[in-house]
């Protein structure tokens, strides 16, 4: 199958366009390389610096005619998107309602969505949160994603389109940019091993549901084999305080940093973790990487790299 990745030179995409062309599919990668990078890009696969919002997207649906698109390519700093929530609007709304457009016009039989497990849902009733769990977004980030998931339905409705939406709770895993895109595993890994000292935000009690990359990716894959639609979380359903989450890694990566707290971030949760039982009932699908382990891997990775 033809398959077109945008965000495919990114944290998540790369790794998704290394599955697929693993898989046997023919692979098409847009990104604008602001946060992707060219070494994450898979030599087998065909790619277009392009950005979503252009209207020369159209020239790459015209030519290609994938018959399915996984639309990876976002606005993904929620911090960035409370400073500037203009520029999340540009990228993540239109640069998605784009993406539907050319979709439809040329073909696309289904379209797999990137949106926000912790986000969407804000501060939660319920923990886990199902998809049912009311919407009340904290951030542009979340409004954003929400936005996305809302023009999706439309375009099914009135094209017949097929779409899946999956809720990612927070990704984090090799090739994951400290700098360049949001994640506070990459964000403290990075400062570990540079020997810099790491800040968290607030009291640090804060919990977050951490799922590995690969999971993220095998999600994706079993969203694409089946003829099915609709809206599912992506995550662990288990609950890992920052606090938490700093010690692991110090112990992990042999930092000698201390537990320093500075001030609560504005749009940031207090608790956020996700209930998987419609994606594994549904689909199969199930998180197969420990946190410990899948941390572990991580560390391994940035060292070689740093090296």
């Amino acid at each position: 199958m033809k398959v077109l990745v945008t965000g495919g030179a990114g944290f998540i995409g790369s790794h998704l366009v290394d599955r697929l062309i693993q898989e046997g599919h023919e692979v098409v990668v847009v990104d604008n390389l602001l946060t992707g990078k060219r070494r994450n890009l898979n030599k087998e696969a065909r790619f277009y610096k392009q950005d979503v919002q252009s209207s020369r997207l159209e020239r790459v649906f015209s030519r290609e005619r994938p018959l399915l698109v996984m639309h990876l390519a976002a606005q993904v700093d929620l911090r960035r998107s409370v400073e500037d929530p203009i520029f999340d609007a540009q990228v993540n709304i239109l640069g998605t309602l784009n993406v539907l457009q050319q979709a439809v016009k040329y073909g696309t039989r289904k379209v797999i969505f990137a949106s926000s497990g912790g986000a969407i849902y804000g501060e939660q009733d319920i923990f886990p949160a199902p998809e049912s769990h009311p919407i009340r977004p904290l951030s542009p980030y979340g409004i954003s994603k929400l936005n996305g998931e809302q023009y999706l339905a439309y375009y099914q409705r009135v094209s017949g389109i097929q779409h899946v939406i999956l809720r990612y709770s927070n990704v984090y895993g090799p090739r994951q940019d400290p700098e360049g895109e949001a994640g506070v595993v990459a964000i403290f890994m990075g400062k570990m091993l540079a020997g810099e000292q790491p800040i968290i935000n607030g009291n640090g009690r804060q919990t977050r549901d951490f799922v590995f990359v690969d999971d993220v990716v095998e999600a994706n894959l079993a969203a694409m084999g089946k003829e099915v639609q609709g809206i599912y979380n992506v995550g662990t359903a288990e609950e890992t305080s920052i606090n938490d989450l700093f010690r692991l890694l110090v112990e992990l990566t042999n930092a000698g940093c201390k537990e320093l707290h500075g001030p609560a971030k504005k749009g940031e949760q207090a608790r956020s973790v996700v209930d998987i039982s419609r994606l594994r009932q549904e689909l199969g699908w199930e998180p197969k990487v420990p946190l410990r382990e899948g941390l572990k891997r991580t560390v391994e990775f940035f060292r070689e790299r740093a090296n």
